[in-house]
C-alpha cells in the first residue's frame, strides 16, 4: 500500500510537504481534510490533529519538515538537501519568529493582545533578510533551488496575500520576484490542484 498523506490544500505546511513529495517522486495516497470537519480516521492517525500527516505504514510523521526530509532522503534528484547550514537556520526562523508574527498579523482577531501592525513589522524584518540573500541570485543560495526555498516560500506567500497591495509596495524587490516565480512555477501549480474532501470509502487519490 502507498503511504497516506493527510493534507489541506491551502495550508502552507501541507504545501511544502507536497512540494517535497512531488520533487522526490514519492507516490502517496492523498486524503484532503477540511479543517472544520476532520474525519475520525485522521484524528486517530495524527497525534496533533494537524495537517500534514504522513502514515508511511511503518511510522507516523506528523511534522511537515520531517515529511520533506523523509521524502528527500529517499530521493533528491534536484539536490534540495545540498545547502549550507544557514539554510536550516532560515527554516528555524521561518517556523518560529516569522510564523508567530505572521499569525498575529493575519489572524489579528484571534490575538487581541498583539498589535497587528507591529507584528507585520516583525515579520517584515525576515523578508528584508531574504531580500538581501536573493540579490543577484535566483534562489536563496544560488542558481539552484534548495530545501530552504521550498520550506519558506509557502509562508511568504501567505504573508503576502494578507494585503497584496501593501506587500507589493515594500522595498524587497528580490523577494517579490522570488515569490512570483514560485507562484507561476509548474512545481507550485502541480501541487495546488483541488481535491474533494476525503470520507470513509472514498477511492484513494494518487499523488503526485
Amino acid at each position: 500500500m502507498r503511504p497516506i498523506l493527510w493534507s489541506f490544500r491551502r495550508c502552507p505546511y501541507a504545501m511544502r510537504a507536497r512540494l517535497a513529495l512531488a520533487a522526490a517522486g514519492a507516490q502517496v495516497e492523498l486524503r484532503e481534510v477540511i479543517l472544520r470537519d476532520k474525519p475520525q480516521a485522521f484524528l486517530e492517525t495524527s497525534p496533533t490533529a494537524t495537517v500534514p500527516c504522513l502514515d508511511t505504514g511503518e511510522e507516523i510523521i506528523d511534522e511537515s519538515l520531517d515529511i520533506m526530509l523523509w521524502a528527500l532522503r529517499n530521493n533528491d534528484p534536484e539536490r534540495w538537501l545540498e545547502m549550507p547550514p544557514q539554510g536550516h537556520d532560515l527554516i528555524d526562523e521561518n517556523d518560529g519568529p516569522f510564523k508567530t508574527a505572521l499569525d498575529r498579523y493575519k489572524y489579528a482577531s484571534r490575538h487581541p493582545e498583539a498589535d497587528s501592525e507591529a507584528e507585520r513589522g516583525n515579520a517584515s524584518a525576515f523578508l528584508m533578510q531574504l531580500d538581501g540573500l536573493l540579490r543577484g541570485r535566483a534562489f536563496l543560495f544560488g542558481s539552484r533551488v534548495s530545501l530552504a526555498d521550498m520550506a519558506i516560500l509557502p509562508f511568504v506567500r501567505q504573508f503576502a496575500h494578507v494585503d497584496l497591495d501593501w506587500f507589493s509596495d515594500q522595498p524587497w524587490p528580490e523577494a517579490r520576484r522570488w515569490l512570483e516565480a514560485f507562484k507561476s512555477s509548474q512545481s507550485f501549480t502541480a501541487i495546488m490542484k483541488k481535491y474533494p474532501q476525503w470520507h470513509p470509502g472514498a477511492p484513494g487519490i494518487a499523488f503526485p
